[in-house]
């Protein structure tokens, strides 16, 4: 697909006016190489217009975001009014908040989105430019992408801000309990299943907001404000001139392992941890394990070449008062760590730098995600004779965290294109990850290595194996949208989440579980009867049925309505709607029975109507009070309107409650108008053939009128059958009116 006709697509109509204009940029480009040679003038006119282009798109980036950033200031005063005054700490409120933030999340994906569209629009466009003019106004351009740079737009504090006040929220502004959560020097990764997946650009901010509506985002520092420099993780491996480790970890060896030097934010954080991972350690019985000692930063470089040795460090620790076998711990693994470099001579050769978002519930390790974007590979080594970093140095000092560090040289670099999910679950993995995993918005790459990619690429002339996974980056990992999963809008734009409204999703989902629960309980109810429980006990005060008819009892109060306590007091329990006499019943879930005192027959099944609870009334009869106490005949009082009995084929229920929605009314409406139109579109071809046909015409023409009245006729009687059954009475006027309408067009 051309990307005109992909811009086309994918823009968002209400900001249609503020992309850029690509396609008036290609026409132009292109009308003035057909009219004459490319001159001066013309790249000069052109650099104009382009110019302008990127003004207007950075400058309404900019002001989105400033908007956006309003926008959860004021939530975030709005909550912490909620959490002062416990009086407007009301479930109202907070869903009002809840749902604010989640509007404003909708908007920092579609800024995303909107912002990638464009800086993907300007390259396209530089380049036709290039290939039809046959200059290099890419790196002429370079000065204006860098004075409004598009590609360096982050979204990620501001879903920081949104998922910390989202989980305010989801906790009704009470503070989640402390971390239980411990890091150990030493812990063992095959308790966890993890997974690796790539993600998109285009699709990168739609899966950490998904994600975040269901897990909250994990802050490293939460002494300080969140600043975005908080994300940047970089890490330095080692190896040697041979890339043993490098062989050993492709190849999975038993033993093998990857030693880094890692830090979080800018390279003058003081603390720096020495990483070992080792698979199928025989310390370890054999399992893959991950082990970590803190160093501080200007201890590195002479814990690397051992003047610094394990027991000056766990000496260090006992000055601090550490427990014994803490310190006992960290100086096996420092020890172990000092060893594998001595011996096997490894020295600083690649760093790998990300911004990581990591997604967990405080006091829950069951489910952790990371999301790792912005992956860059660069050279650490000396070889060759090029000196990169001086020889008392572990890192180079002429390299920070300014992705995407455009003053190196391309052949010391390597830009990863996608951001890399990992999952790490220790139990059952959740309904909604399953979902996301499964989904278009992320292509699965088993055993990915972010440290075998950049040493693969960086180093390929000194490495005589690769990993499997560079064959994937020759295709395209985007998927076409096989179903509504995801973030998206209406047409009114309003958000939906996986096709559908949050509220309408949630209550969805609640009913379910209720259902689900329910069914359960039944089946543990009959379990116990079968069991030799006392059916008494179960049944309660319900009178016991005649013989040969008790399983059916059973089923009908038990299993199939057990506890429906919980459903009936719910929030978004699904009300009654209208049903017709003999129709099968919509299953809404189990269905309750009213109690009956020992002695009783059992009562009808369903509910009573109460009409002081908002059901549906419609004042019929006499409205001088005879009949009732408000006057009137109550709709379904003392009808036979019944609808068939889903847990007996040969019994029935008494209609009860009624519920009709407006646009019920409105769609009837709508139907019979798309009739009429029909009739209008046969008529006027009849008209025509009468008045200038011949007679073969004007005899079609009679058959198209007879055909219009025949459905005309029909679409009045469907309409008036159909409001019969939402109301049984209409208003007269409203029938006249259709009536009078019908036959005119028929006349």
């Amino acid at each position: 697909m051309k990307f005109g006709e992909h811009l086309q697509q994918e823009i968002f109509p209400p900001w249609r006016l503020s992309y850029i204009s690509y396609d008036v940029l290609k026409k132009d480009l292109k009308t003035r190489q057909l009219d004459h040679k490319w001159n001066g003038e013309d790249e000069d006119e052109f650099v104009k217009k382009l110019e302008n282009e990127l003004e207007k798109v950075y400058d309404f980036v900019s002001a989105k975001l400033s908007e956006v950033e309003a926008r959860i200031s004021y939530c975030e005063r709005t909550i912490q009014t909620f959490i002062d005054n416990p009086s407007w700490s009301s479930d109202q409120n907070w869903t009002l908040m809840d749902d604010a933030l989640t509007e404003v999340l909708f908007d920092v994906n579609d800024l995303a989105k909107f912002t990638r569209l464009n800086y993907i629009g300007f390259q396209k466009i530089i380049k036709k430019h290039d290939k039809w003019t046959g200059l290099h106004l890419k790196q002429d351009f370079i000065p204006q992408l860098r004075s409004k740079p598009l590609d360096k737009q982050r979204f990620d504090v501001a879903i920081v801000f949104i998922s910390a006040l989202h989980d305010i929220c989801r906790q009704r502004g009470k503070p989640r309990p402390n971390s239980t959560i411990t890091t150990d020097s030493q812990t063992s990764s095959s308790d966890k299943a993890t997974v690796k997946y790539w993600i998109h650009p285009d699709n990168i901010t739609e899966v950490k907001s998904i994600i975040m509506l269901h897990l909250p985002v994990s802050i490293y520092n939460k002494e300080k404000r969140y600043e975005p420099s908080d994300s940047a993780v970089s890490s330095v491996y080692v190896d040697n001139d041979e890339f043993g480790l490098y062989t050993s970890i492709l190849q999975r060896d038993e033993g093998a392992e990857a030693i880094r030097f890692k830090w979080h934010g800018p390279t003058s954080t003081p603390d720096v941890y020495a990483e070992r991972c080792t698979l199928q350690a025989e310390w370890a019985d054999s399992q893959s394990i991950k082990e970590r000692i803190q160093l501080a930063s200007e201890d590195v470089s002479k814990y690397i070449n051992g003047t610094y040795t394990a027991d000056e460090f766990a000496n260090r620790l006992r000055a601090k008062g550490t427990d014994p076998k803490i310190v006992d711990d960290c100086q096996f693994i420092a020890s172990g760590i000092q060893k594998s470099i001595e011996e096997k001579q490894l020295k600083p050769v690649c760093r790998v730098f990300y911004n990581r978002t990591i997604f967990q519930l405080p006091d829950d390790p069951n489910v952790r995600i990371n999301i790792d974007n912005d992956l860059t590979f660069i050279r650490e080594d000396n070889f060759g004779g090029v000196v990169r970093r001086g020889l008392d140095d572990w890192r180079r000092p002429d390299v920070g965290i300014d992705y995407p560090f455009s003053y190196l040289d391309e052949n010391e670099i390597l830009r990863f294109p996608y951001a890399v999910l990992e999952t790490k679950v220790q139990k059952k993995i959740p309904a909604w990850l399953s979902k996301l995993l499964s989904s278009h918005l992320v292509h699965e790459v088993p055993r990915f290595s972010k440290y075998l990619h950049g040493a693969s690429y960086l180093f390929r002339d000194r490495i005589p194996l690769l990993p499997w996974w560079l064959s994937e980056m020759e295709i395209d990992i985007r998927k076409p949208r096989a179903s509504n999963f995801g973030l998206s809008r209406s047409r009114s734009f309003k958000p939906l989440i996986d096709g559908q409204y949050r509220r309408a999703m949630e209550a969805e989902q609640l009913r379910m579980d209720i259902v689900n629960e329910s069914t359960q309980m039944g089946k543990k109810s009959l379990e116990s009867m079968g069991s030799g429980g006392s059916s008494d006990k179960l049944i309660g005060d319900v009178k016991r049925p005649p013989a040969g008819n008790e399983f059916l009892n059973v089923n009908t109060n038990m299993a199939a309505r057990a506890d429906t306590s919980a459903w009936n007091n719910r929030p978004h329990r699904m009300q009654s709607t209208l049903v017709v006499k003999g129709d099968d019943p919509l299953n809404y879930g189990p269905l309750s029975r009213k109690p009956v005192k020992p002695g009783e027959a059992p009562g009808a099944l369903g509910e009573e109507i109460n009409f002081n609870n908002g059901d549906i009334r419609l004042e019929l009869g006499d409205p001088s009070g005879s009949g009732n106490e408000k006057g009137g005949k109550k709709m379904f009082e003392n009808t036979n309107m019944y609808v068939k009995d889903p847990n007996d084929p040969n019994g029935v229920i008494p209609v009860k409650k009624v519920k009709v929605e407006p646009k019920v009314f409105f769609s009837n409406e709508r139907t019979f108008i798309s009739w009429l139109q029909f009739c209008a579109l046969l008529l006027s071809v009849a008209l025509n053939l009468l008045n200038f046909g011949d007679q073969v015409s004007r005899i079609a023409g009679a058959i198209f009128i007879g055909i219009a009245a025949g459905i005309a006729i029909y679409a009045l009687f469907q309409f008036e059958r159909r409001a019969w059954y939402v109301l049984y009475y209409i208003i007269f006027l409203t029938k006249c009116s259709y009536t009078f309408l019908s036959f005119l067009i028929i006349g």
